[in-house]
């Protein structure tokens, strides 16, 4: 929900986006959970992840 809210899309829409594989960034599914790593989500905001 927080890469959602970054994204300023909604919860439904995540979750629909994640499911069918088209969520703007890199989804992995970790048991019954959807993660959005932050480096992913840094790069679909337009920002660069920090080295390291």
């Amino acid at each position: 929900m927080t890469a959602a809210r970054a994204l300023r899309i909604g919860r439904t829409t995540a979750y629909a986006l994640a499911s069918s594989g088209s969520f703007p960034c890199t989804v992995l599914r970790v048991g019954g959970e959807y993660r959005v790593p932050t480096a992913g989500l840094l790069r679909a905001l337009g920002l660069e992840p920090p080295m390291g």
